[in-house]
């Protein structure tokens, strides 16, 4: 359902979008730990439908989640806040605080929650909660960052993504690991600078935002309703397209975010994490190619009765996201002049 025609769920999105910003710009800790909390109790009306008991449990477990991580986020504020007189970074300490961001977001080695919420929900909400959900953590994690335990966790963001990916039939455990994986090369890039994280989430956000609206329309929730996708032909190529894309295939704008960590983080003499986030983008597209190859290549028996109407100006628009996506790789390579 969209927001559009429920005044409730539009008033909660309001406050799910006011409530980041009030976490963002907190200036002390407690004020980002009430912003993260207003943040959690709007977003799970959203969430929570009477009419399908998944969505429910999807904001049961959720709410669960984010309770436990804000209970911890909080406890070592305070710790802290008793313990030393003033706010004393020691690496202990920074750690319990990355990790209860990294639980927020969703991150690799507290991960186990996100695909399962993930399939609960419906397309718009699953956006929202790869994109928007993980601005606020994100940014707080830009305050307080111990090096090393990141470039742990972002390894393990690629590869848990890339691997966790395999045999997976839904689409949206699917995006769900994706998303994961791509957490890896944001974190990256919010190590490097936060105008470069900015960049890449931007990119992201916009590529997601196809697919989960691609998906809306056509409503797809599995690989196997791919199999019969005897839509519109330039529909299949645009998601092909948009898939690439996601995966980084360098003649696409998804290339370019990833050039741009990958260059610094070469310049930065990380070799060997370079080399194994780019082998985690191989697998990852290798689980893409396998969904375009289920759409594409597989014969199918069209149904006569079978029409799929959409409004024109839903074409329009995908299209015109689609032309971004194919054309903007080549006006990308002025950056460098």
């Amino acid at each position: 359902m969209l927001y559009t025609n429920n005044s409730n769920k539009m008033f909660f999105l309001f406050i799910l979008f006011f409530s980041t910003m009030i976490s963002i710009s907190a200036n002390s800790w407690l004020g980002c730990w009430i912003g993260l909390e207003i943040n959690l109790l709007s977003f799970i009306p959203l969430m929570s439908s009477p009419l399908n008991l998944l969505n429910s449990e999807a904001s049961l477990k959720y709410f669960l989640t984010q309770s436990i991580a804000s209970i911890n986020f909080l406890f070592i504020i305070l710790m802290n806040l008793f313990l030393f007189d003033i706010f004393f970074y020691n690496n202990l300490i920074l750690i319990l605080i990355n990790s209860t961001l990294l639980m927020k977001m969703g991150s690799a080695p507290f991960h186990f929650w996100f695909p399962n919420i993930m399939e609960g929900l419906s397309w718009l909400n699953n956006f929202i909660l790869m994109t928007w959900q993980k601005i606020s953590p994100m940014i707080l994690l830009s305050y307080c960052m111990n090096f090393n335990y990141l470039i742990f966790i972002m390894i393990f963001n690629v590869l848990i993504g890339a691997f966790g990916s395999f045999n997976q039939s839904s689409l949206r455990k699917l995006m769900a690991f994706s998303s994961i994986n791509n957490l890896g090369w944001m974190i990256s890039a919010l190590l490097i600078s936060e105008s470069l994280w900015l960049t890449y989430f931007l990119f992201y956000s916009m590529f997601l935002f196809i697919s989960c609206f691609i998906f809306y329309i056509t409503n797809m929730f599995f690989i196997n309703q791919l199999f019969n996708f005897n839509f519109n032909y330039f529909i299949k190529f645009t998601i092909m397209l948009n898939f690439l894309s996601l995966g980084g295939l360098p003649p696409f704008l998804g290339f370019f975010p990833k050039w741009l960590v990958i260059n610094y983080l070469i310049l930065n003499k990380f070799f060997i994490t370079t080399f194994i986030f780019i082998m985690g983008s191989l697998i990852m597209l290798f689980v893409y190619i396998r969904i375009i190859y289920s759409s594409f290549m597989f014969f199918f028996i069209k149904l006569s009765w079978f029409k799929l109407f959409m409004k024109n100006n839903f074409i329009i628009l995908i299209y015109s996201f689609n032309s971004i996506s194919l054309l903007g790789m080549s006006l990308s390579t002025l950056f460098f002049f």
